[in-house]
């Protein structure tokens, strides 16, 4: 069998490297892929969002199954007319990635469903949104675009006048464009943040590993908010109990409320939470396997993962078994472009990634990268995730970032604690557009 994964970062990088392992699978095609994906399925130059020419190959390849990565392919309805030409596909349709592509249409469901989540309004005016800010008592206030906005649509304000430039940022300066016609303003959810992710097929959830992305661009959590910095999994603190109550609160209803509301749901809903005192609230949800997180799911991964995708495409997930976990703890770190989130270089050359793949128990996984002149060349702002295993977390981290030490060009930096601990002050909060 052929399989197509759809997208160009590294959560698409490690799916192919994933399934490239099944026995199941012949080949593996990457639509447009990167440097990374090269290395493990054949790249073809076609756009994620290019519906009609993805389409033309599935048909000439001869697909056996459609994994699509990112969320703007789902957006676009590419698994809406995959599925019309009777093409198995993981993902769902534009109903179901309207869960992701609206917050304002995810809040009102949870709303309707009654499943617990940050108290909100919404706002289609500026001086609507400033003058309900102004009449806040309490700070922090979250404000966030309605739409897509690359992981980067969400501010956490500590005050008025945080509040006030956020709210002209999204809807006077449209720094997210059309994704900001409309904003929510949250209430600040304190406690730890984690993402849970289920496979879904309709009828039967699957919960895979718990994991914990370090959204902010600073050590200590601190600075604007990221598509991702790292990734560690799984979560210690998310013990068995509470592993229950988030499938009793959260993913069970959630699933109900599809139902109801007529969205027939194939694929992965990645749900950010943050656990409170009064139990797991849902930050956001997201119709595709994250980034960084995936790379850190698929390194813990350890049977077969193409029988689990296939059956969700074709409504029979009951029918496999759950996978196989290293117990081991995976960290991820993710290496970027200097200037990263805000404006940065592209094109320059990356040395030592041979030295870094031969660290114990490390992957390198491309996200924003291209081939020039034969050399692998920076093209995005997350350019890498070095992700490493170990007995502990500790010696996860002294793995990954001794290979990270490795990898060479010019203005390259990532965080330098992640997967730490940090008690002394509760981490901050993004309750932020993931990616």
């Amino acid at each position: 069998m052929k399989v197509l994964v759809v997208g160009s970062g590294g959560r698409e990088h490690a799916l192919c490297w994933k399934i490239a392992k099944s026995k199941m699978v012949d080949e593996v095609l990457c639509a447009p892929g990167n440097a990374g994906t090269a290395t493990v399925a054949r790249n073809v130059a076609v756009q994620a969002t290019d519906v009609d020419r993805l389409l033309a190959v599935v048909r000439r390849e001869n697909i056996g199954l459609v994994v699509i990565g990112p969320e703007d392919a789902l957006d676009a309805g590419l698994a809406e007319v995959l599925r019309e030409a009777k093409v198995p596909v993981f993902g769902p349709g534009k109903k179901g990635a309207r869960l992701e592509s609206s917050k304002v249409y995810s809040k009102d469901l949870m709303e309707r469903h009654r499943i617990p989540t940050a108290a909100s309004r919404t706002f289609d005016r500026s001086g609507a949104a400033k003058g309900y800010l102004e009449n806040c008592d309490t700070w922090p206030q979250v404000v966030k675009a309605d739409g897509l906005a690359a992981g980067k649509g969400v501010y956490v304000c500590a005050d008025l006048e945080e509040g006030r430039a956020a709210v002209d940022a999204i809807m006077e300066e449209k720094r997210h464009g059309d994704s900001g016609m409309r904003i929510l303003v949250e209430e600040f959810m304190e406690g730890e943040e984690a993402s849970v992710f289920a496979i879904i097929d309709g009828r039967t959830i699957l919960i895979l590993e718990t994991v914990q992305d370090h959204k902010q661009v600073g050590e200590g959590n601190k600075g604007p908010n990221t598509g991702g910095m790292g990734v560690l999994s799984p979560v210690r603190e998310i013990s068995t109990r509470l592993h229950r109550q988030i499938e009793q609160r959260v993913l069970i209803p959630t699933v109900h409320a599809m139902r109801q509301e007529g969205i027939d749901f194939h694929g992965v809903l990645f749900v950010g939470l943050m656990m409170t005192e009064g139990g797991p609230r849902v930050v956001e949800y997201n119709v595709r396997f994250g980034d960084p997180e995936t790379q850190a799911l698929v390194r813990r991964w350890k049977s077969d993962i193409v029988p689990v995708l296939l059956a969700c495409a074709k409504g029979e997930l009951e029918t496999v078994s759950p996978p196989e976990w290293d117990p081991r703890p995976c960290v991820g770190v993710v290496a970027c472009a200097g200037g990263y989130p805000d404006t940065y270089r592209k094109g320059d050359v990356i040395e030592g990634l041979r030295q870094a793949d031969e660290v114990d128990d490390v992957v390198v996984f491309h996200a924003g990268t291209a081939e020039k002149d034969g050399a692998v060349v920076t093209a995005g702002g997350r350019v890498l995730c070095v992700t490493a295993m170990g007995q502990d977390v500790e010696g996860a981290r002294e793995n990954a970032y001794e290979a990270y030490d490795k990898i060479r060009w010019e203005d390259k930096f990532a965080r330098r604690d992640i997967g730490l601990v940090i008690r002394e002050e509760k981490p901050a909060v993004t309750q932020a557009d993931d990616n």
